[in-house]
């Protein structure tokens, strides 16, 4: 890394990013799900998370053309500094004591302005790493990255003890997330332009600013079903995202409706969010040994046949037997996406690099929040159903046939 001195500037505007999103996203969540002034059941997570992730879901793709069109790193900048106002005007409307509707409207934007920063520094990778080092530089982005994430969402548990678990500790901690977000609008600014791409090529999309946006999903999901490689991962990373939400589901209702509530109940399910995060970072260090030695196609493979199989270990629907799950699932999951981002990295034109990122994060949110929210239509009162767990076994089979298929007509040996 210390050989590639541009992809070093761009881990730590990753680190800082990602570092501000997780403190984000925790203390939205502390504020707005746990905060002894609000009361949320199923309906009202689903909703929350459907607010928060499918406008910009629905509007990434089209957005992400400019990732494409425009220097990246103005990209950035711009992003990132209307990430540090809008934070500011959350936290103030969570100090007023606002309802739940202007601050979830505020947050959708931020996570709107997050999800573009971070297509953009995938995105740009390839153009500050060469090509044989693509797969390990990303698994260190990630990791890095995760790691990052959730050491901010822990310090949300920290500020939440010191400030207090209603409003206004939560727009305290919201008022914190200003700091990182502008630390990595500072290291933005220290990219010389152009270094992060987009590179002209005879793949670029030509026309107006207006046209590229315009025709961002069509041009987006032409390229998924023209690349095999990136169309089967897609699939496989889709199931991955609707079992977590599943799971996400019955972890929340169980823990915000059983024994353990307040900042008890928080801490519970923080908790198994820590632990994914953790069985993530684990698999970043070893997927690029994973696929050096399998390939591709048969370590995504493996990662889904095996999450098929952890999912079962839930159904007795005991929380401490359902951390472990997430730890093992957070893993497997992470196996398959490290696949997707090195085929759009690999196999993908950078003219359309950016399209492909802002379409995999669409993707990633709509299957979550479709999964979420069916769930919260058939789960019971208490968050206990071991239909809910089998279903998520089947949902992975589905996706282990989909990658299979799809990957095996274009690339038999990974």
């Amino acid at each position: 890394m210390r050989r590639l001195p541009e992809f070093w500037r761009l881990l730590e505007l990753r680190t800082a990013s990602q570092f501000g999103d997780g403190l984000f996203q925790a203390g939205l969540a502390g504020g707005l799900i746990f905060s002894t002034e609000r009361a949320a059941g199923p309906w009202q997570i689903a909703a929350a998370f459907a607010v928060l992730y499918l406008p910009y879901s629905v509007l990434g793709p089209f957005a992400g053309a400019l990732l494409d069109r425009w220097d990246r790193r103005s990209v950035l900048i711009g992003a990132n500094l209307a990430r540090l106002v809008l934070v500011l005007g959350i936290a103030a409307l969570l100090a007023s004591g606002a309802s739940d509707w202007p601050i979830l409207f505020g947050a959708l934007i931020v996570n709107g302005f997050t999800r573009f920063v971070s297509s953009g520094l995938s995105a740009a990778l390839p153009d500050v790493v060469p090509s044989e080092q693509v797969v390990t530089m990303n698994s260190v982005a990630t990791a890095t990255g995760g790691a990052a994430a959730f050491l901010g969402a822990g310090l949300m548990l920290v500020l939440r003890a010191v400030f207090g678990a209603d409003d206004n500790g939560a727009a305290a901690v919201i008022f914190i997330v200003a700091v990182p977000v502008s630390l990595a609008l500072v290291l933005s600014l220290r990219f010389p332009p152009h270094v992060l791409g987009p590179r002209e090529s005879v793949r670029a999309i030509h026309g107006s600013v207006a046209y590229a946006v315009a025709t961002g999903w069509l041009h987006g999901a032409r390229t998924v079903l023209a690349v095999p490689t990136v169309a089967g991962t897609l699939a496989g990373l889709a199931t991955h995202r609707m079992v977590l939400g599943i799971n996400t589901m019955m972890v929340l209702v169980m823990v915000r409706h059983g024994e353990v509530q307040s900042v008890a109940g928080f801490g519970t399910a923080a908790l198994f969010f820590f632990v994914t995060g953790i069985g993530a970072f684990v698999a970043n260090v070893i997927t690029p040994s994973a696929v050096g030695r399998w390939g591709r196609y048969r370590t995504a493979n493996g990662a889904l046949m095996a999450a098929a199989a952890i999912q079962l270990g839930g159904i007795g629907l005991q929380l401490p037997m359902m951390v472990l799950c997430g730890f093992l699932l957070g893993a497997a999951g992470q196996v398959v996406k490290l696949c997707a981002d090195s085929a759009m990295q690999i196999d993908v034109d950078d003219a359309l690099r950016g399209h492909m990122f802002a379409v995999q994060d669409a993707l990633f949110w709509m299957s979550f929040i479709v999964a979420l929210t069916v769930a919260a239509a058939v789960i019971p009162t208490d968050g206990r159903s071991a239909g809910l767990v089998v279903a998520g076994s089947a949902v992975y089979l589905v996706g282990l046939a989909l990658h299979a298929s799809i990957v095996r007509r274009a690339q038999p040996h990974g």
